[in-house]
């Protein structure tokens, strides 16, 4: 478990300095975009008040707290899991990214009431209109490493159940 908990605070902590340094320090939330290496990084402030892409988004204060509740019992439930099942060290570490990033967009919602979005990469002749955080990333690829990384094999390579209610 110590491995979930260390990854989760990593990320927490790069989440949280980026947006620092971008939003605060680089003033992106007034400025409202900057040229890194265009087309491929691009800052472009977006408050998100919904879920990925804006999906759910309201100015409504209930569906901030709405998501916020989400997002905790999603991270209780993934810390639960993983300490029910104790997966290897890579179903570990993908739980650690995805609670991290919730908690990290979680943080967001309650001190700024949206998520802090600044990352836009575009490439090839495709212009991306979304933006996105480091706490995205790590949801993505925590949920990502979770469904390649959790479960058990048994022999056939089908995942063994574990009967309930029965021993260890």
């Amino acid at each position: 478990m110590g491995r979930l908990y260390k990854t989760a605070a990593i990320v927490f902590v790069i989440d949280q300095i980026t947006k620092v340094i971008v939003v605060h320090l680089m003033n992106l939330a007034s400025v409202g975009s900057i040229d890194v290496l265009p087309p491929w990084l691009n800052l472009r402030m977006a408050w998100n008040r919904g879920v990925n892409f804006g999906l759910f988004a309201s100015d409504g204060n209930i569906m901030r707290w709405v998501l916020v509740a989400v997002a905790l019992a999603i991270t209780v439930w993934v810390v639960v899991w993983m300490r029910r099942d104790r997966p290897g060290r890579w179903g570990l570490i993908s739980a650690g990214l995805l609670v991290g990033g919730a908690l990290g967009n979680v943080v967001d919602r309650v001190l700024y009431g949206a998520v802090a979005d600044f990352l836009n990469m575009s490439c090839c002749g495709f212009e991306n209109p979304y933006a996105f955080n480091v706490a995205d990333i790590s949801i993505f690829a925590g949920a990502i490493g979770l469904v390649l990384f959790t479960g058990r094999e048994a022999k056939g390579g089908k995942r063994a159940v574990k009967p309930r209610g029965k021993g260890p």
